[in-house]
């Protein structure tokens, strides 16, 4: 797959997993994101995947890397 296929379906993923915040933007914990079985069919890099959004500037989330377990109360956050 290629990564522009990928980022859109990420967004897909965190709009259909995600809660709207006050300002109307889609919200997730990596943990959410990382144990769904959806999500796991479908990314194979799941992590890889997030840090291509987050350089597209279409999802923000603290930190540079995301690790299960330690980082799976992370927001990550639609744009």
């Amino acid at each position: 797959m290629n990564v522009e296929h990928e980022v859109s379906l990420l967004v897909e993923e965190i709009k259909r997993m995600g809660k709207q915040d006050a300002d109307g933007k889609y919200v997730v914990t990596f943990g959410e994101l990382f144990e769904d079985e959806r999500c796991a069919n479908i990314f194979e890099a799941l992590v890889g995947t997030l840090r291509a959004a987050k350089r597209k500037k279409i999802i923000t989330f603290e930190g540079e890397l995301l690790l299960q377990g330690v980082h799976n109360h992370v927001e990550i956050k639609l744009l």
